[in-house]
C-alpha cells in the first residue's frame, strides 16, 4: 500500500485515472533525470517543432513581416488588398491539398514517413519563394509551402500523442502548437534584422530561413520511432512493444505499464473495428458519438479562423495602420515583440496549465477573455477613428496584447491537442483532417475577405468578430467535455457511453504480467 501511495505521489499529478495510476512505476526521479524519458522527450522535439515551421512561413509572421518591408512592396509593385488576400489565401489552398493527400497516406505508410516527406516539400517551397522574381512565382511558392505545412501538421501532433509518456501526453500535445510562436519569433526578428538592407535581400534572406526549422526537424525525426498504435493496427505488435518497453519502461520487459498499454491499445483498436470503424469518412457522422466529436472538430476549425485572432495577427500591418502606427521600423518591432509575448503566454498560460485546470476550463476562460477584450478593442478603435487621439491608439495596441494572451490560453495549445484526444485511433487522422479542412477553408475565405472588409469598413468590421466570439463561447459551454487525466482509450468512454471503455480486467492482467496476446484473443472471442 505504501509503495502505491509513493508511486501516486511521485508519478501522478492530480486527475490521473485510477486505471493508469495502478500500473505506473515507483520512480522518485523527475523525467529529466530518467534517461529513457529524457531521450523520448528529446526525440519528440522533432514533431513538436512542426508548428514552428508553420509559424515561420506564413500564418502570422512571414507575410505579416514582409508586408511591412518597403523593399518587398516595391519589388512586387505594391500589391493591393486583393493581391495580398490572394498571396495569403493561396497558402491555405496548399494546406487543403496537402492534408487531403496526407490523410490517406498516414494510415498506409505511417505517421513518421509522411511527416518526413512534409519537411522536404516545405524546404522546396522555401527555395522557390527565395528565388521569386514575379508575383506568380511567389504565389506558387506559397501554395507549395502550404502543402508542406499540412503534410507536417497532420501526423506531427498525432505521433506526439501516441508516443508520449502517458502522464505527459496532455502537456506534450499542448506544447505542439505553442512552438508555432518559436517560428513566428524567428521570422519576425529575422525580418526586423534585415529590413534595413536596401535591396531585395531584405526579404530574400527571411524567405530562405524558412528552411532552417524543417531541416532541424528532419534530422531529429530521423531517429524517432513510429507510433506504437499505428504498428499495432498494422499487425506489428512486437515492434510496438519494443518501442514502449524502451521509451516508457527503460528496457524493463516485465513492466506492468507496458503490459497495460499494449492490452489497452490492442483491445481498443479491436473494439473500434468490431463496433464502428468501416474505414471511411462516413464513420465521422455514422453515430451520435462520432457526430459529437466531428461537431467539436468543425467548431474549432471554423472558430479559430473567425475568433478575431486572424484579423489581429495576419493583418497586423493593416490593423496598426488603423490606429496610427505606420512606420516600418515600429511595425516590424511590434511584430517581433508580439511573437515573443504570444509564445510565453501560450507556454506559461496554456500548455503549463492544461493538466492543472483541465481543457474545458481553459477553453471557457480563454474565449470569455477574448470576447471581453475584443469588445473593448472595438470601442477604442472607434474612438480613435473619430478623434485621432494617440492615447486611444496605444490603448487599442495594449488590447491586442491582452487579447493575444487570452487566445493563447486555449486556442494555441489545444487547437490540435483536443481533437487528437477525443477521436479514437481508427478515426484519429480523419478527425484531425476534418479539423484542418474546415480550418483551411475558413482561413482561405477569411484571409481573402479580411483585407477587403478592413479597408472598406475599418473599425466597424470588428463588430462582426464580437458577435462571433459570443456564439463560440456559448457553443463551447454546451458541447466541449473535460478530458483531463484520462488515457486516449479512456476518453472514448465520454463519447461512447462506456461501451468501448477498457475494463479493470486489463489492469489485473497487466499487473500480473500475463500473456497479452492471449488476453486479446479471449476478449475477441467473447465479443464474437
Amino acid at each position: 500500500m505504501s509503495t502505491k501511495k509513493k508511486a501516486a505521489r511521485v508519478e501522478n499529478p492530480k486527475g490521473i485515472s485510477p486505471q493508469l495510476l495502478a500500473v505506473l512505476p515507483v520512480n522518485p526521479k523527475p523525467w529529466y533525470l530518467t534517461s529513457h524519458r529524457l531521450i523520448l522527450n528529446f526525440l519528440l522535439i522533432g514533431p513538436l517543432l512542426g508548428a514552428a515551421s508553420v509559424g515561420f512561413d506564413g500564418e502570422a509572421s512571414m507575410m505579416n513581416a514582409l508586408q511591412s518591408v518597403s523593399q518587398w512592396r516595391a519589388y512586387f509593385g505594391h500589391p493591393n488588398a486583393t493581391m495580398l488576400g490572394l498571396i495569403n489565401s493561396i497558402f491555405y489552398l496548399g494546406k487543403l491539398s496537402g492534408v487531403v493527400v496526407a490523410s490517406y497516406s498516414i494510415h498506409r505508410w505511417g505517421r513518421k514517413n509522411i511527416m518526413m516527406i512534409g519537411f522536404i516539400i516545405l524546404c522546396a517551397g522555401a527555395l522557390i519563394q527565395t528565388t521569386s522574381t514575379t508575383l506568380a512565382q511567389l504565389v506558387i511558392s506559397r501554395y507549395i509551402v502550404g502543402i508542406g505545412a499540412a503534410v507536417i501538421g497532420l501526423p506531427a501532433p498525432i505521433i506526439i500523442a501516441e508516443l508520449a509518456y502517458p502522464t505527459q501526453r496532455g502537456a506534450a500535445t499542448s506544447l505542439y502548437n505553442t512552438s508555432f510562436f518559436i517560428g513566428s519569433i524567428f521570422s519576425s526578428w529575422s525580418t526586423y534584422g534585415t529590413f534595413r538592407i536596401h535591396n531585395e535581400w531584405s526579404w530574400r534572406i527571411p524567405s530562405a530561413l524558412q528552411a532552417v526549422i524543417p531541416i532541424i526537424e528532419f534530422m531529429i525525426c530521423f531517429f524517432i520511432p513510429e507510433s506504437p498504435r499505428w504498428l499495432i493496427a498494422n499487425d506489428r505488435a512486437d515492434e510496438a512493444k519494443k518501442i514502449l518497453t524502451k521509451h516508457h519502461a527503460g528496457g524493463d520487459e516485465s513492466s506492468p505499464l507496458v503490459a497495460f498499454e499494449m492490452a489497452e491499445i490492442s483491445k481498443a483498436i479491436h473494439l473500434e473495428r468490431e463496433f464502428k470503424a468501416q474505414g471511411s469518412y462516413l464513420d465521422l457522422v455514422r453515430t451520435k458519438a462520432f457526430r459529437w466529436r466531428s461537431f467539436i472538430a468543425v467548431v474549432i476549425g471554423v472558430a479559430v479562423a473567425w475568433n478575431g485572432n486572424s484579423i489581429l495577427s495576419y493583418y497586423l500591418t493593416l490593423v496598426l495602420n488603423t490606429i496610427g502606427i505606420t512606420a516600418s521600423k515600429d511595425q516590424t518591432l511590434l511584430n517581433g515583440c508580439l511573437a515573443i509575448f504570444n509564445w510565453l503566454s501560450a507556454l506559461l498560460g496554456g500548455a503549463y496549465l492544461v493538466d492543472k485546470f483541465g481543457r474545458r476550463t481553459l477553453w471557457l476562460t480563454s474565449t470569455a477573455g477574448m470576447l471581453l477584450t475584443f469588445i473593448i478593442y472595438t470601442v477604442l478603435t472607434s474612438i480613435f477613428a473619430s478623434s485621432k487621439e494617440k492615447r486611444m491608439g496605444y490603448a487599442a495596441l495594449v488590447m491586442i496584447f491582452v487579447f493575444s494572451f487570452f487566445c493563447n490560453i486555449a486556442w494555441t495549445p489545444l487547437l490540435q491537442a483536443y481533437p487528437v484526444e477525443i477521436f479514437p485511433y481508427q478515426q484519429r487522422a480523419r478527425g484531425v483532417t476534418l479539423l484542418y479542412v474546415s480550418n483551411y477553408l475558413m482561413y482561405f475565405i477569411a484571409n481573402f475577405c479580411n483585407p477587403l472588409a478592413l479597408a472598406a469598413l475599418a473599425w466597424k468590421y470588428y463588430i462582426f468578430f464580437d458577435v462571433i466570439l459570443a456564439i463560440i463561447l456559448v457553443t463551447i459551454y454546451l458541447a466541449f467535455p473535460e478530458t483531463k487525466g484520462l488515457t486516449l482509450e479512456e476518453i472514448t468512454g465520454i463519447f461512447e457511453g462506456n461501451r468501448l471503455v477498457i475494463t479493470d480486467s486489463i489492469i489485473a492482467a497487466s499487473t500480473e504480467n500475463v500473456n497479452i496476446v492471449a488476453d486479446i484473443e479471449k476478449s475477441s472471442k467473447s465479443i464474437a
